[in-house]
């Protein structure tokens, strides 16, 4: 190793004493408090490989123990943190985490291993004044590294999905489209898909699909699982028996459903494209409903409301709130997230990253093993490029 290099890694290890005071205050908290915890470096891969999205899936750090587990490097700490959360005596209650410590990703600008800053709360049911107070305390961390005014980009994942759910649409688009929303090139492919002529599916699996288009989903799904047991198939790349019947007939469903109606397309596309000040969009946003004769008094209603009240808490914390820019079409590409989702960006551009970035994640408990799910919001900062565009204090 260079001296130049043995140097920068060095000072990449030493503790930032920013950070440290950051993290202290996050630990005693003012409206909150949250209890810092460090876990294991060493992970299981699984949920990253299942839940983290293609952005962390192509860069973790891969390995297997000696009864062949496949593990990894921490590439975040949500999902540690949350695994920690579940273990422990709070699970199911209101509960909050702080943590400082290196997370490890393959990158191509930067060092392997990087520290993060962060907070994971869970179980609060004030869902707009918890988002609201996630965002507060992101900028607490550009304001300690001296980032003046940094550029606020907002979204919502929970009104796609109630956008969505609106629709006259089969249950496996509306399925598909809401999974894909953060992988942007997945979701065009998913429209164009939708527009054209229905298909049967593989020519090889014609006669099945057909058979099961449009029949009762559980005795379908009794029935795929019973094939596959005869077989003798227990797994598949990782997937039980019946999650390989769920996929199964998911192809069954898009194969039949009917061709997408050009003008709910562009009623989708058109939803896609707003953007604006929080307060703007909202009224927009609402127009859009009253015209294209959407179903209000359901998810839709619910989640205007629930953006409209996390704004007017926004606003109650000193944010300006004309200056926050939102998108209907904005969100983090990790598949977990379900709700409000932000980034603060230095408004000077002297860095293309996010200084920090984080968002809801209520169903990803479940998906870790709770019986319930628990709601959960959280968010992390990255020290190195808080510091590279930072004037220190």
């Amino acid at each position: 190793m260079s001296s130049a290099s043995t140097i920068a890694s060095l000072q990449a290890s030493r503790p930032d004493p920013r950070a440290e005071t950051l993290v202290a205050a996050y630990a005693r908290g003012l409206d909150y408090q949250y209890v810092r915890i460090d876990p294991p470096v060493l992970q299981p891969a699984e949920p990253f490989l299942d839940l983290g999205g293609e952005e962390i899936r192509r860069r973790m750090f891969l390995t297997t123990d000696p009864d062949g587990r496949e593990l990894c490097l921490r590439p975040d700490l949500t999902i540690p943190v949350s695994r920690a959360y579940l273990a422990s005596p709070a699970a199911g209650k209101p509960a909050g985490f702080c943590y400082l410590g290196p997370v490890f990703r393959q990158r191509n600008d930067g060092p392997a291993e990087f520290p993060q800053v962060g907070i994971e709360s869970f179980g609060r049911t004030d869902t707009a004044a918890a988002d609201a107070e996630m965002l507060a305390l992101g900028l607490e961390a550009t304001a300690q590294y001296g980032v003046g005014a940094p550029q606020i980009r907002i979204g919502d994942v929970g009104l796609f999905s109630a956008f969505i759910d609106a629709l006259d649409l089969a249950p496996a688009w509306k399925r598909r489209l809401i999974k894909d929303f953060n992988r942007k090139t997945s979701l065009a492919h998913d429209l164009d898909q939708l527009a054209l002529a229905p298909t049967n599916g593989s020519k090889e699996y014609q006669g099945v699909l057909a058979a099961l288009a449009g029949s009762d989903p559980k005795a379908a799904h009794h029935l795929v699982t019973d094939l596959l047991s005869i077989a003798g198939i227990a797994t598949v790349g990782g997937r039980s028996v019946a999650e390989i019947a769920d996929r199964f007939l998911e192809q069954s469903a898009l194969s039949a459903a009917a061709r997408l109606p050009g003008e709910t397309r562009a009623l989708i596309e058109r939803f896609l494209s707003l953007e604006g000040d929080p307060d703007e969009a909202a009224t927009e946003l609402r127009a859009l409903a009253v015209e294209a004769k959407l179903a209000m008094g359901h998810g839709l209603e619910s989640a205007l409301d629930l953006f409209e009240t996390r704004t007017g808490f926004l606003a109650a914390r000193g944010i300006d709130v004309s200056a926050i820019k939102f998108s209907t079409g904005f969100g983090r590409r990790i598949d977990y997230y379900t709700g409000f989702v932000f980034e603060l960006h230095d408004a000077r551009r002297r860095n293309k990253n996010a200084l920090v970035a984080g968002g809801r994640y209520d169903g990803l408990l479940v998906r870790l093993g709770a019986r319930e799910p628990i709601p959960a919001v959280g968010f992390a900062a990255s020290i190195e490029d808080l510091a590279a565009c930072g004037s220190g204090t």
